[in-house]
């Protein structure tokens, strides 16, 4: 794909744009650690709700998708769509009670929540574990999307690539802390939404695909279904696919699973953003406005472009002969979301370079920025120099973004597809997602539960992986099946987590009633606590939380399958999904405002 004078004005136009907030934020940033890594706790909702949306959008995010659509239909999404679970569960249940917690960090929370050497040794492991090591993995994902793109649409080679994302990346962050990249992510997802619309529109427009219509008559029944077939008979090939993409995330994947930007509870930059944010109320309308941007309004120009894919490029064999210089070792069904972006005319080429370097740039400065919050914060600081100044810390992690960078780098030929990363992670975490729902509403859960539910499931996942590349009887035949591997990671993960609680000692009292007082977390977990505290209360309402949650989800799933029925052209089903959405945002609402008094009153 050739760029000519306008498309790359139009790329270094975006650049100029996206580099201006971290040019005016940069002595703010610079002024405390507070600022640098937490905007001085006083961002709006808007903001932060946009930058996780930003956040979550990389460059690996549509090639996922395709890689999802291409090989087991529109329903394979239900692979991330159940996460919705989990993420409405963190606007209702949990973001007011991590803003009311007042940490910097969410490994902060440790030593808030549990105390001794303990609590220690877990934020000090977890900060080198996160913030260097999955980290690193997790830019390695998305950088090596952008190998993909760049190797395919401009025909540069890897090295170049990674050359040109990093510099860029290490700039933006080392310079702007967390306010700059709040503003930054609110400008690049503008700019990618654009870009991917536009993508989504001519690929649309392809001879090949015959617009809306001729997509819709020529992709089967069964790829274009959002819900896989229900009526699946109890045993062979069509139910293991309902399991596997439908039932599985559904019952288990979305509350056992710890996954980056969908952690059950919060966590990682999304927690970030939360103890960003101004007020408690901030907190809940910005992760609620994160949850409907991602599920319900970003999917559907990704998938249109996915499905135009099958027609114009039906298999692997069809992309290496249209691009006969491409890398081998990049050819994947991933690949083919770059292949479509090539058709683009000349100016739209530009602006789809411009929507993709936006979004690799939000997420990576993200990351940069919460992995060196960890590791200067959580580790550096708690651990090496107590007495590190503020300006120390933001010089160590101006340089620590560099040294993060390059290890991603190195990480890039661990990975061969966006979804080889994913599963990575799903594996990795797996059987904790419990551990992190219950440590905020049952008081007996202590350090120990969460160490050795860490241990476990990374050994579990660990076993798996060697198993898949070994013959080791039924192990390997457990290993290679993705649903018996999520069971067998959860169950023995979950299992191992539960046990040490009980046969540990838990956390003091007195500890506990610190937390308590501080967070107020309401439930029935808490009663023996709340006793002690003088029967000081919640201010929040299971039940008003449970409505927002359950309203929540009806809204955005309502809104996400609604928009879908309306490009199938089925008229009754949109109508209801119509209805639907119109009660569930009327619950929605009430649960918000219900939520907003309890606070004031409290």
């Amino acid at each position: 794909m050739q760029l000519n004078f306008l498309d790359w004005g139009i790329v270094i136009l975006s650049l100029l744009v996206c580099f201006a907030p971290a040019l005016w934020y940069m002595r703010r940033a610079g002024s405390s650690s507070d600022e640098f890594f937490g905007s001085g706790r006083s961002a709006p909702w808007w903001l932060i709700g946009t930058s996780m949306v930003a956040t979550t959008f990389s460059t690996d995010t549509p090639n996922l998708v395709t890689d999802f659509v291409r090989t087991g239909g529109v329903a394979k999404n239900w692979s991330w769509w159940a996460f919705l679970l989990t993420g409405m569960m963190t606007v209702f249940f949990y973001a007011r009670l991590w803003r009311r917690s007042g940490v910097l960090t969410d490994l902060e929370f440790y030593e808030l929540r549990y105390e001794g050497k303990p609590a220690a040794m877990l934020r000090g492991f977890r900060a080198l574990y996160l913030g260097l090591f999955f980290n690193c993995i997790i830019m390695a994902s998305v950088t090596l999307a952008a190998v993909k793109i760049g190797n395919l649409l401009l025909g540069w080679p890897t090295w170049k690539t990674v050359a040109w994302c990093a510099g860029i990346s290490i700039v933006f962050s080392s310079m702007s802390g967390l306010w700059g990249v709040l503003v930054t992510d609110m400008i690049q997802f503008a700019i990618a939404m654009v870009g991917v619309t536009a993508a989504a529109w001519y690929a649309l427009d392809h001879e090949k695909v015959g617009g809306l219509a001729g997509l819709i008559a020529q992709t089967p029944p069964e790829t274009l279904a959002m819900i896989p077939n229900l009526a699946a008979p109890g045993s062979g090939p069509a139910w293991d696919t309902l399991v596997a993409i439908f039932i599985l995330p559904i019952a288990v994947q979305w509350w056992s699973v710890w996954y980056p930007g969908a952690e059950p509870g919060g966590g990682s930059y999304i927690a970030q953003r939360m103890l960003a944010a101004k007020s408690e109320n901030d907190a809940l309308a910005g992760t609620l406005w994160f949850n409907v941007a991602h599920y319900a309004l970003r999917p559907w120009p990704w998938i249109l472009v996915a499905l135009a894919s099958m027609l114009v490029f039906p298999t692997l064999k069809d992309i290496q002969a249209a691009f006969p210089n491409l890398d081998p070792k990049l050819i994947g069904h991933d690949i083919a979301y770059p292949a479509m972006l090539t058709l683009l005319p000349n100016g739209f080429r530009g602006l789809i370079v411009a929507a993709l370097l936006a979004a690799y740039v939000s997420t990576m400065t993200t990351h940069l920025n919460w992995g060196s919050s960890y590791l200067i914060h959580d580790f550096w600081r708690r651990f090496i120099d107590p007495k590190a100044t503020d300006a120390s810390c933001i010089r160590n992690s101006r340089i620590l973004t560099v040294i993060l960078t390059a290890l991603a780098m190195g990480t890039l030929s661990l990975l061969d597809t966006a979804k080889s990363a994913f599963d990575l992670m799903l594996s990795i975490g797996a059987g904790t997602g419990l551990l992190y729902i219950l440590r905020w509403f049952w008081w007996r859960v202590n350090p120990w539960s969460e160490i050795v539910g860490m241990v476990a499931s990374f050994i579990v996942a660990v076993t798996l992986l060697l198993a898949r590349q070994s013959d080791m009887g039924i192990v390997s035949e457990i290993a290679k099946s993705d649903t018996w591997s999520l069971l067998v990671s959860v169950g023995v993960t979950t299992v191992s987590w539960v046990v040490a609680t009980f046969v540990t000692r838990p956390t003091s009292d007195a500890q506990l009633l610190v937390f308590y007082k501080k967070v107020t977390p309401a439930g029935p977990g808490w009663t023996r606590i709340r006793a002690m505290a003088g029967g000081l209360m919640s201010p929040d309402s299971p039940a008003t939380m449970i409505l927002g949650w359950t309203s929540g989800i009806a809204l955005v799933y309502a809104g996400l399958f609604g928009a879908g029925f309306v490009i199938y052209g089925k008229t009754f089903e949109a109508t209801v999904c119509a209805g639907i959405f119109l009660v569930a945002a009327v619950g929605t609402v009430r649960a918000l405002k219900s939520l907003r008094t309890e606070g004031n009153a409290s």
